[in-house]
């Protein structure tokens, strides 16, 4: 975000139509309508969405967009067909209807599922022609740090500033981010190679920040470089651990950097200007609540200690003593769920 002579950074765009607009996906609002016309995000769909990175691009900078992969899915593992604003609506046999900004026949088409088609072993409701203009690296944290964290943001007193007031296990995405990743190693559009790895020495044998991206657990940046692509003509797998990130942010930025093309300079871990603080106003404020260590922090530098995570027992001690058993509990089955899938993309972290 520091960089914005050469970077256009946007955060979380797909939340808007997943959330709030006429091709939602999610249920979180779905029984709130002036919680959907509060975010003003009402009319927004993935065409939208979309559109905005086109006219973002029009400016001559390179997109970094940040974003959660389960934004493109529709939740509890559902079969997935394109959003009709991206898609085609079925007309019979034979037959199809281009569909403009999540409508058909005049009649709003939410929630999921829509009456379009689906591709054929693509998870997500984009294109398959679509997500092939963006450059995904991916960004996890390890689900014993970001299970607890977002629930706190899901309960009082934090959720009078979120506005989620309830905690949804299918909002975790490490599910989402894992089918992500696959798919797009599977159409060979990342991989073999792995950001850091020698290529003589082999690729990791399994394995997003979507750059135009997905992060934590999410995608990030606009468009395919010159460095960090592979003797395939896909990118290279990028995957950062946030954990990773935190003890060596430089070297971690650094690479990151190189496998995306982007030149690294030191002064990308610092923002304490005015101009730096307004910038992540504007990119945050939107999700009130989920990000205020983000906007009241200044630079990123080294923790002095690696984390070491508590005993099972002292850790859910800990969360019952926040939460309460209950609260404690749905934790701790969310962790326990995602692990898995933690574990499957932690192979493939870039490692310097």
């Amino acid at each position: 975000m520091t960089q914005r002579d050469t970077l256009k950074c946007v955060h979380e765009p797909f939340g808007d139509a997943f959330y709030y607009g006429p091709e939602r996906l999610s249920s979180r609002y779905e029984d709130n309508l002036a919680g959907r016309e509060d975010s003003g995000f009402t009319h927004s769909t993935y065409r939208t969405i979309l559109d905005r990175f086109e006219r973002e691009t029009s400016e001559g900078k390179r997109l970094l967009i940040k974003d959660m992969a389960y934004y493109l899915f529709p939740p509890e593992a559902s079969p997935a067909s394109i959003a009709p604003s991206v898609g085609r609506v079925k007309r019979g046999v034979g037959t199809t209807e281009a569909v403009i900004n999540g409508t058909t026949n005049g009649t709003t088409k939410a929630p999921y599922p829509y009456d379009t088609d689906a591709e054929p072993n693509n998870p997500t409701v984009i294109p398959r022609d679509t997500l092939g203009k963006f450059h995904f690296t991916f960004l996890i944290r390890h689900p014993r740090s970001s299970i607890p964290s977002y629930y706190r943001c899901c309960v009082p007193p934090l959720d009078k500033v979120t506005g989620f007031y309830d905690f949804m296990p299918s909002e975790a995405g490490y599910d989402e981010l894992r089918r992500l990743f696959d798919y797009l190693r599977s159409i060979g559009q990342v991989g073999p190679e792995t950001a850091g790895e020698n290529p003589n020495e082999g690729s990791a044998s399994n394995g997003v920040d979507l750059s135009n991206g997905v992060s934590s657990n999410g995608v990030s940046s606009n468009g395919v470089s010159s460095n960090g692509v592979s003797s395939s003509n896909s990118v290279e797998v990028c995957v950062i651990d946030a954990d990773d990130l935190l003890d060596n942010p430089a070297g971690i930025v650094e690479a990151f950097c190189k496998s995306t093309g982007i030149e690294f300079t030191p002064d990308m871990l610092e923002w304490n200007t005015e101009a730096d603080q307004q910038q992540a106003e504007e990119a945050f404020g939107k999700w009130r609540g989920f990000h205020d260590d983000a906007m009241n922090s200044c630079d990123l530098k080294p923790r002095q200690h690696k984390k070491k995570f508590k005993s099972i027992e002292d850790e859910n001690t800990e969360w019952v003593e926040k939460y309460g058993e209950k609260g404690a509990k749905l934790i701790r089955q969310t962790v326990d769920a995602n692990i898995e899938d933690y574990e499957y993309l932690k192979q493939f972290a870039i490692k310097v």
